[in-house]
């Protein structure tokens, strides 16, 4: 028998564990905020309802307590099936929770950081060789929510996580409504109308969006081979990782988001994806601005369809040259992969980039 209390504990505890390493990864605005979202989540409060400041603060100094007690502790084990099982053995814990209707991962994301969740299994599907978990309500999660991962051939979509990312988005937009493209999108789903069933509809797109974008991944790993993970292990919290990070995103879009999207006529999802085409991906490729905005002026698709394909082939020839820089000068490549990603008209790093000098938030 499952005992479900016992694993959703299991997992939250690695959870802060992760968290107490890894917090002081973000800047203290990217923290701040990260953590009145993670409130809302453990109390369950509604999207439209403010928070409340002094619980927030009292429960923000409790939970850096808990961190600095658990900053040091290993990741404990995971108690299925009358086994402890390696909390980052994904395929065998949920060959136990599938089957009761629960879905688990336990992998690395950006800086080495692990993040593990604990969920309701919504659907489970197979495309193109890749099984593809998507779960409904979260109850363990890390303060990063991924709202989709992949790990080898399996693809988790977190959708409540998908819906936090958005409404994170829709808030943001409406603190400064200079962003057009975010404009068109929300302009598709008629925010003004119903709130909850125009997030509910934009939710179900954008799953299917980050669905392409995971198998976008998948290709471009399939091109790419194992190599490129042991590159970005090696350049690890610095901005060459950011940058290697950012050729592949862009790289799976073009072979995968991009054309999937095109192909629909997906018109709420390209407006989303551009208005969030930003930090790194944007340094590198500010292109892919102008063949949107000159999408949006004309409607006419050709500019994009033009875009993606010239895409897939300077992305790919890129990232090969970033193996070969890598093969040829191992964790010593890291400057030359910068000086050969930096635009040449570029004087100064993207924010998204520059080294944070606090170790804590």
């Amino acid at each position: 028998m499952l005992n479900l209390g016992q694993l959703v504990n299991t997992v939250q505890k690695n959870c802060h564990i992760s968290d107490a390493r890894h917090a002081g990864d973000f800047t203290l605005c990217i923290f701040l905020l990260k953590m009145r979202e993670f409130f809302r989540w453990e109390n369950d409060i509604p999207f439209a309802r403010d928070l409340p400041k002094e619980e927030v603060g009292a429960w923000l100094q409790e939970r850096e307590g808990l961190w600095s007690d658990l900053e040091e502790s290993p990741f404990e084990s995971l108690p299925l099936g009358g086994r402890q099982l390696d909390p980052f053995d994904a395929d065998s814990v949920n060959r136990e929770l599938i089957p009761q209707g629960y879905v688990y991962s336990g992998g690395y994301g950006r800086f080495s950081k692990p993040h593990f969740f604990l969920g309701s299994l919504l659907k489970k599907e197979k495309r193109a060789g890749y099984t593809i978990y998507i779960s409904a309500c979260e109850y363990a999660r890390d303060l990063e929510a991924p709202p989709a991962m992949l790990q080898g051939r399996t693809i988790y979509v977190r959708q409540e996580s998908v819906r936090r990312f958005l409404w994170e988005k829709i808030e943001e937009w409406r603190w400064n409504r200079k962003n057009e493209a975010m404009e068109r999108a929300l302009d598709c789903y008629s925010f003004d109308l119903d709130v909850n069933s125009a997030l509910e509809r934009m939710t179900e797109n954008e799953t299917e969006a980050m669905i392409l974008h995971e198998l976008g991944e998948g290709l471009a790993g399939e091109k790419l081979g194992d190599e490129w993970h042991r590159m970005i292990t090696a350049f690890s919290r610095s901005k060459a990782e950011i940058m290697i990070r950012a050729v592949r995103d862009i790289l799976a879009d073009c072979l995968s988001t991009l054309p999937a999207l095109l192909a629909a006529n997906n018109t709420a999802s390209l407006h989303f994806y551009f208005a969030n085409f930003t930090g790194m991906r944007r340094h590198l490729f500010p292109e892919a601005i102008a063949a949107y905005q000159q999408w949006a002026r004309e409607n006419d698709t050709g500019a994009l369809r033009n875009f993606v394909d010239e895409g897939q082939r300077r992305w790919l020839d890129t990232a090969h040259t970033l193996l070969a820089l890598y093969k040829d000068k191992g964790p010593d490549a890291a400057a030359a992969i910068e000086h050969l990603l930096e635009p040449e008209t570029s004087t100064e790093s993207p924010a998204c980039c520059r080294p944070k000098t606090a170790s804590h938030p």
